[in-house]
């Protein structure tokens, strides 16, 4: 398989906070991209910039050569991927599809192997970066798959990410991401208070931040959610709904694994309380709201 702009069409379903971006950027490098998402409107300035619009994810297949999808929870991959209109369904033999959303790795096992039934070979290729990474390319993309097609398909990987790693077979991409949701997940829990006690003590927190961050404390979510969480920005960059739907994952994983994960557990616990005190729509750094309510903490008053 030859990937290029010239010769490859491209399937795309999903345009949310993170899927618009990295579709634009196949758009923005030549490639011809027939695209699908639930709701119609939030693709359209993708169409204006030139992709074209199709009714189903069936349909974003019989059009295309490679078809990704990255949408909400499991249960969407499963109807985009493998239900009766979904894209398996209308790709032909030789077709590739990638799904980059985080989901079960059973279910990205289930699908290569329905896949290959239908000559169809299935990859899994979720991701880390937010979505600041997906403005800028930037992402790190983790791989489960045929080593041959994840080879072919460099230059799509290339286009999205600046770091690609084939970790395996079908499900292992997966795994991978479950092993990244859980160090973000106690992470995040050491950076919202970090940054609640320095607010506590009367610090100027941008004068914190540019003391930790470059230190032994620096954290890839410490410098990007930090300034945020400083300005009372929440808007998302990663849904909190998702998040929890990832630590779910990940701790049914342990289970079946007979893994004892508490700080993971606790991080899920946390963040069911930020879902239940209105939050489930923000960005996972929101998890600074829950813990500043636990104190009594009134953090947008500071500014």
């Amino acid at each position: 398989m030859q990937i290029s702009p010239q010769q490859t069409r491209i399937g795309w379903i999903g345009t949310g906070v993170m899927g618009r971006s990295m579709c634009g950027h196949l758009v923005d490098a030549g490639y011809q991209v027939t695209l699908f998402n639930r709701t119609q409107e939030k693709a359209a300035p993708l169409v204006e910039r030139g992709a074209r619009w199709a009714d189903s994810p069936r349909d974003v297949a019989a059009a295309s050569d490679v078809v990704i999808s990255i949408v909400g929870y499991p249960n969407d991959v499963h109807e985009v991927i493998l239900g009766d209109d979904g894209a398996l369904a209308g790709c032909p033999s030789g077709g590739v599809i990638v799904d980059m959303t985080t989901s079960r790795p059973s279910l990205a096992v289930e699908i290569a192997e329905r896949a290959a039934s239908r000559g169809v070979v299935s990859i899994d290729a979720p991701v880390s970066g937010g979505d600041v990474g997906a403005r800028n390319a930037t992402l790190s993309i983790m791989i489960g798959g045929d080593s041959g097609t994840v080879a072919a398909l460099e230059p799509i990987w290339k286009t999205l990410g600046s770091k690609w790693i084939l970790q395996g077979g079908p499900g292992a991409g997966q795994h991978t991401k479950m092993v990244n949701q859980t160090l973000i997940a106690t992470g995040m829990i050491g950076v919202c208070e970090a940054l609640l006690y320095g607010y506590k003590a009367g610090l100027d927190l941008e004068k914190v931040l540019e003391s930790v961050a470059s230190g032994a404390a620096g954290s890839w979510s410490l410098s990007n959610y930090g300034p945020r969480m400083i300005a009372n920005n929440f808007d998302p960059g990663f849904f909190v709904a998702h998040f929890i739907k990832d630590m779910g994952i990940a701790l049914q994983e342990a289970r079946r694994m007979g893994l004892a994960l508490p700080g993971l557990a606790l991080a899920e616990q946390l963040y069911q309380a930020v879902a239940a005190q209105g939050h489930a729509r923000k960005g996972t750094h929101s998890l600074l709201l829950a813990l500043a309510q636990m104190s009594n903490v009134d953090w947008v008053a500071r500014t």
